[in-house]
């Protein structure tokens, strides 16, 4: 639709030319409030200019008179004339409302940009922006079409910005709007911003690809005007009425197709088409038969839009011949309804009410925006949100039915997952097979067009990460994220509270009493932590040590009163390790049950016929044992040589392919060896590695516990005592 804009610059439109247009298809109008709306931003607008150094005034008008060419009513129209007022002078939605009413002011409102608030970067402004112009639209599609009509003609003087500023909008107009206007079934729109959009990204190749074309072009036209009249005279022998046109394929088109193709320009033989527009679908198919009967189909080239429409009402039947001289001819044949529909979609069979409220006939066409608005509240982060429409908006569709002949519309590449959450989210979420044409498939087969689709379900099954690798549409992604996220979060809750409750056990702290506590959350509240829930759930998730969360609750550890004594003196163990107060030399061991290591804070108890045992003062058997105090003897350690010690190490992990191996390389780097390991899996999709590692002194395993942790997929790292082994 090139020429709507000619070098650079839309062409104007004046009030007079506004209101002539929309008395031809509202011949009653009551124009008075567009004059009125006119004047107002007339007054609003006076002194402003655009970029281009143009009255700020001819950008409303031009809007108004796009929204004109799909004969919108004059609210619509009235609306356009403001649409900017709100955003750019000091005149607020309520003077908006107080002037034109409730209507008026809800579209203006709608459409106005989001200007004042302060977002993180330009994407997240982008994908914001947008998800404020979904919900708008759910309540009165035509601030969509007025949107439409904004961007079309800020396209059309784009030149204005500079080259960097007209390549965002540029691309953000193919990415989103052009897909928009598809979708609404406005195919000249859509054409049209794609053409603006590849003059503005690739301006090289368009400007050869515009000299190529009007280079053939006078060849072109006198073929097609050839194959028209061989039509015309053909049909004309049949009692059928019609209309035949050629018609060109616009500029991004014949780009789209040399780079999906791989070709060159040369080699694009269907740069122009015929259209044959008929009055019944009946002739439709006649006229289908006869133009086959005048030259050979392509075969795969036919499409019956007809039967299946698009998504936008779209509806047509679609084949390509081997014409003369063996080109090939693309045949377009509709109804003149379905042509309306085609050029002008939604805006084509709307039904305007005060309320905006749509048709019941053209509920389908509205099916995609009840999507969007089911995602808009499922998705709290815009740009995910964003990604999925886009994902949506460009992909081409397949129709299956399900057994009892019910029509469903999917992305090309669909699987039975995505026609199951397409269905319902329980079908989908409990899906576990499928019978495609009555033949039990695979989730992973993709449905093809006609294809009858069964979903076989069970009570147990959940979504698994695996099936975000086999669905395509938006919905089943998303569907599968939030049950994944649901799932997830339950897991961690109880290994959350498992993991807390046994480091709580092994400070002798009661997990009842702690956990209905509130000064166990005193500490937290500056890490986003404020409820129980939350800390068990990080916990769970390893983002929080459970170790530091009940070391939080616990006294500086002292030695136990009366321990102390005046006198230090060494005992044999080996080569000496430990100071003994008060003794002789005795037969010394290191307990089992604690495994103390050189820098842990000690106490000595004196066995029976066994010597002097080491413990940690933390050991869990100190306080379980009836200890009599006068065997307890205060012990510290001597000038350690070198000399490792075996300590247990349990560490929780995520069930990963080499995680083992990323925790023997993290021990390594510590200087620590492993000289024996244990690996478990649960029914939970955790591991469980029972480590058995040499290390020198207390900071030493510190160090070791710290590296662990830090590696992604683990969860937790602790000591094991020996009543745990």
């Amino acid at each position: 639709m090139i020429e709507h804009f000619q070098n650079g610059s839309a062409k104007k439109i004046s009030m007079k030319t506004l209101v002539k247009r929309i008395r031809a298809y509202t011949h009653q109008a009551d124009v008075s409030i567009l004059n009125k709306a006119y004047a107002f931003a007339q007054t609003a607008h006076k002194g402003q200019r655009r970029q281009s150094g143009e009255d700020y005034l001819h950008h409303p008008l031009a809007v108004a008179g796009i929204l004109t060419e799909l004969k919108l009513d004059l609210p619509s129209i009235s609306a356009a004339l403001l649409h900017d007022v709100v955003e750019d002078t000091s005149y607020t939605p309520k003077d908006i409302q107080r002037e034109f009413g409730e209507g008026v002011a809800t579209l203006v409102e709608g459409v106005t940009k989001i200007g004042k608030i302060v977002f993180k970067n330009n994407q997240e402004k982008q994908a914001e922006n947008f998800r404020k112009m979904i919900i708008s639209m759910s309540a009165d599609i035509r601030v969509l079409l007025i949107k439409l009509a904004d961007r079309l003609h800020n396209m059309r003087t784009l030149d204005a910005l500079k080259e960097e500023r007209q390549q965002w909008i540029a691309m953000e107009t193919l990415e989103i709007y052009a897909p928009l206007a598809n979708r609404l079934g406005i195919g000249w729109i859509k054409s049209e911003l794609e053409d603006l959009c590849f003059r503005a990204l690739k301006p090289d190749i368009y400007t050869s690809l515009v000299k190529k074309i009007k280079a053939v072009s006078g060849e072109r036209k006198r073929y097609i005007q050839s194959v028209v009249s061989t039509v015309e005279k053909a049909l004309s022998k049949n009692d059928i009425q019609f209309t035949v046109s050629g018609r060109s394929k616009h500029l991004f088109g014949v780009y789209q197709k040399m780079e999906r193709q791989g070709i060159p320009f040369e080699e694009v033989f269907d740069l122009m088409g015929i259209r044959i527009i008929t009055d019944t679908k009946m002739h439709c198919y006649a006229l289908l038969g006869l133009i086959h009967s005048l030259w050979c189909p392509l075969p795969g080239r036919f499409k019956d839009y007809i039967a299946l429409p698009k998504s936008n009402r779209y509806q047509s039947l679609h084949t390509t011949v081997i014409g003369p001289k063996g080109r090939h001819v693309e045949f377009q044949i509709r109804t003149e309804e379905m042509h309306q529909i085609a050029e002008d979609g939604i805006a084509s069979h709307w039904v305007y009410k005060d309320s905006g409220q749509i048709n019941e006939k053209d509920e389908k066409v509205f099916a995609w925006l009840r999507q969007l608005m089911e995602w808009q509240r499922e998705l709290p982060d815009s740009r995910q949100f964003m990604s999925s429409v886009k994902t949506d908006l460009f992909t081409d569709v397949v129709f299956v039915f399900s057994p009892k002949g019910d029509l469903t519309e999917l992305a090309k590449g669909a699987t039975p997952i995505d026609f199951a959450f397409a269905i319902h989210t329980e079908i989908g979420t409990h899906c576990v097979g499928a019978k495609v044409n009555g033949m039990i498939t695979s989730l992973r087969h993709q449905l093809r067009n006609g294809d009858t689709v069964e979903i076989l379900t069970s009570p147990a099954q959940k979504p698994s990460k695996d099936w975000l690798k086999i669905v395509t549409t938006a919905k089943a992604k998303a569907k599968i994220k939030q049950m994944i996220g649901i799932e997830e979060r339950k897991q961690s809750l109880e290994i959350g509270r498992k993991i807390l409750e046994r480091e709580l056990r092994k400070e002798k702290l009661s997990p009842r009493e702690a956990l209905k506590s509130e000064a166990i959350l005193a500490n937290l509240k500056e890490q986003g932590i404020h409820t129980m829930e939350e800390l068990l759930i990080a916990v769970g998730y390893g983002k929080l040590s459970a170790k530091q969360v009940v070391s939080s609750l616990l006294p500086k550890p002292e030695m136990k009163e009366g321990l102390k004594d005046k006198f230090i003196k060494k005992a044999g163990f080996g080569k000496s390790e430990v100071k003994v107060t008060g003794l002789d030399e005795l037969l010394i061991h290191l307990s089992k049950c604690c495994h103390p290591v050189p820098g842990e804070e000690i106490i000595g108890y004196i066995t029976r016929g066994r010597g002097l045992s080491i413990h940690t003062v933390h050991c869990p058997n100190i306080d379980e044992l009836d200890y009599d105090k006068e065997r307890l003897v205060a012990v510290e350690w001597d000038n350690v040589p070198n000399r490792t010690h075996a300590i247990e190490i349990s560490v929780l992990t995520l069930d990963r392919p080499g995680l083992l191996a990323s925790v023997s390389a993290a021990i390594a780097e510590t200087g620590a060896n492993i000289s024996h390991a244990e690996v478990k899996t649960t029914d939970d999709q955790k591991g469980n590695l029972n480590l058995s590692v040499e290390i020198s002194n207390i900071k030493h395993l510190e160090k070791v516990i710290k590296k662990i942790e830090s590696i992604d997929g683990v969860l937790q790292a602790r000591r094991i005592w020996g009543d745990e082994s």
